[in-house]
C-alpha cells in the first residue's frame, strides 16, 4: 500500500528534508513539493492525497488557516519550527506534530501514526449491529481484538496517540484518534463534549458549569461544544 502525500512550506530547505525522509520510506509516494500556500490549494483541489506535510508559520496562509480552507481534509502532518503551537494542531485533528530539524527517526514514527489510522480503522474499530441498534463493538488492543458492550462505556477519552476506553471495570487502550471513534459510535448516546473526551450521555450523573459528574470523574466541556451540548440537555430537561 503506498501513501500519496505532499509536502507544504515556504522553505526549500524543509521541502528537501521532507523529500529525503519520503524517499527513504517505501510506503510514502511524495506527489509533491510545495512552497505556496494558495498553489497548495489549487492542487488539493485538483488531486486527492492522503497525507499533508504542512508548515504552520507561512506568509500568505498560515497551515491552520490552510487547512480549514479543505472541504476533504487529508491526514496532517504538522511541520513546524515553534513547538507552541502543538496544542492547536491536535484540536485539528493532526495525526503528529514535528519540530524542525526534523530526524528521519521521528519522521518514521509520525508516518507510522499515518499508516495504523489509513490501513486499518476498520481491523481497529468495528460495529456489531443488530439491524440498526448495535450493542457492542470489537477493538483491536495490543495484540488481540477484545469485544465492548457500548452500555458499558461510561465514557472514552484521548490519551496522546491512543484513546481510552473507560468501562465499568476497567480501562482500555486502544491505537485510535477520538475523531475516528466518534464517527463509529452511535449519535443517540454519545456525545463529544471536548477535543479530548466523548461521554455516554445516560451515564452522565450530573453537571455543574462547564463539567459532567460521571463516577468520580470530572469531564470539562469544551467551549466548541457547549453550545451543542445544551441544546442536548434542553431536551432532556422537565
Amino acid at each position: 500500500m503506498k501513501i500519496n502525500c505532499i509536502a507544504i512550506d515556504d522553505e526549500p530547505l524543509a521541502l528537501d528534508v521532507i523529500g529525503h525522509h519520503a524517499d527513504k520510506t517505501p510506503f510514502l509516494q511524495l506527489k509533491a513539493k510545495i512552497s505556496n500556500a494558495f498553489e497548495a490549494i489549487d492542487f488539493l483541489h485538483k488531486e486527492k492525497v492522503d497525507l499533508i506535510f504542512l508548515d504552520i508559520q507561512m506568509p500568505e496562509l498560515t497551515g491552520f488557516e490552510l487547512l480549514r480552507t479543505l472541504n476533504n481534509k487529508p491526514l496532517v502532518v504538522f511541520t513546524t519550527a515553534y513547538p507552541n503551537f502543538a496544542l492547536e494542531s491536535y484540536e485539528l485533528d493532526a495525526v503528529d506534530y514535528l519540530v524542525k530539524p526534523i530526524p528521519f527517526e521521528r519522521f518514521l514514527k509520525a508516518v507510522n501514526k499515518v499508516k495504523q489510522r489509513i490501513s486499518s480503522p476498520a481491523e481497529t474499530i468495528e460495529l456489531a449491529s443488530h439491524s440498526n441498534a448495535p450493542d457492542f463493538i470489537f477493538v483491536k488492543t495490543e495484540y488481540k481484538t477484545v469485544k465492548i458492550f457500548l452500555d458499558d462505556i461510561l465514557y472514552i477519552e484521548s490519551e496522546k496517540d491512543y484513546v481510552a476506553f473507560q468501562l465499568k471495570q476497567e480501562k482500555i487502550l486502544s491505537l485510535l484518534s477520538i475523531k475516528s471513534v466518534e464517527e463509529f459510535l452511535p449519535k443517540d448516546n454519545f456525545v463529544r463534549v471536548h477535543r479530548s473526551f466523548i461521554v455516554a450521555f445516560n451515564k452522565i450523573e450530573a453537571i455543574e458549569r462547564n463539567n459532567i459528574s460521571i463516577g468520580k470523574k470530572l469531564i470539562p466541556v469544551g467551549d466548541n461544544y457547549k453550545e451543542f451540548f445544551k441544546l442536548l440537555i434542553d431536551g432532556k430537561k422537565l
